[in-house]
């Protein structure tokens, strides 16, 4: 998103940026961010998009109550971004790719040596908070599911027995 700005613009929407992305309540950092788009629509079309394109992927972990080291490590980018750029070294050197498969087993390769490459990740002492919070997003999503389904499978055959009574 900073890319489409001129360089004058960036440390302060930088600085906007993550003051968003450290709070803690999700509504009122997707609030901001949402703020920020609008004021970037007018003098900034392209990066207005670009901030609105990943407004929600950007805040995914601060519903789930993560906070602090481990939020800043799953935040970034940088652990997919090395692991991708192991996968071109490795591959880098195959002239013709013969079929999907030989595509698979060239990525496999370069992920398995990335691994050698991983650390611990900060703040893993949270990673059993964060599991039970999925875990809790997830039930709660197939709750809602659950009920949407019934309440339309519910009005669905409602509807034969009220055309079916006397009136």
């Amino acid at each position: 998103m900073l890319g489409h700005l001129p360089e004058r613009d960036r440390p302060l929407l930088r600085g906007r940026l993550r003051a968003a992305w450290a709070l803690d309540d999700h509504d009122r950092a997707l609030d901001q961010l949402r703020v920020l788009a609008d004021e970037l629509a007018r003098s900034h079309p392209g990066a207005a998009a670009s901030l609105r394109k990943g407004l929600e992927e950007t805040l995914t972990v601060t519903p789930l109550g993560v906070r602090g080291r481990l939020k800043r490590t799953l935040a970034s980018t940088n652990p997919c971004e090395s692991m991708i750029e192991t996968v071109r070294r490795v591959s880098r050197n195959v002239k013709r790719w013969q079929s999907g498969d030989m595509c698979l087993r060239w990525t496999a390769a370069g992920m398995l040596e990335a691994e050698g490459q991983f650390r611990k990740i900060i703040g893993y002492i949270d990673l059993a908070k964060l599991a039970v919070a999925v875990e809790r997003d997830v039930a709660a999503k197939r709750t809602a599911d659950t009920l949407i389904t019934n309440s339309h499978t519910t009005v669905a055959t409602a509807a034969p027995e009220v055309a079916a009574s006397p009136a």
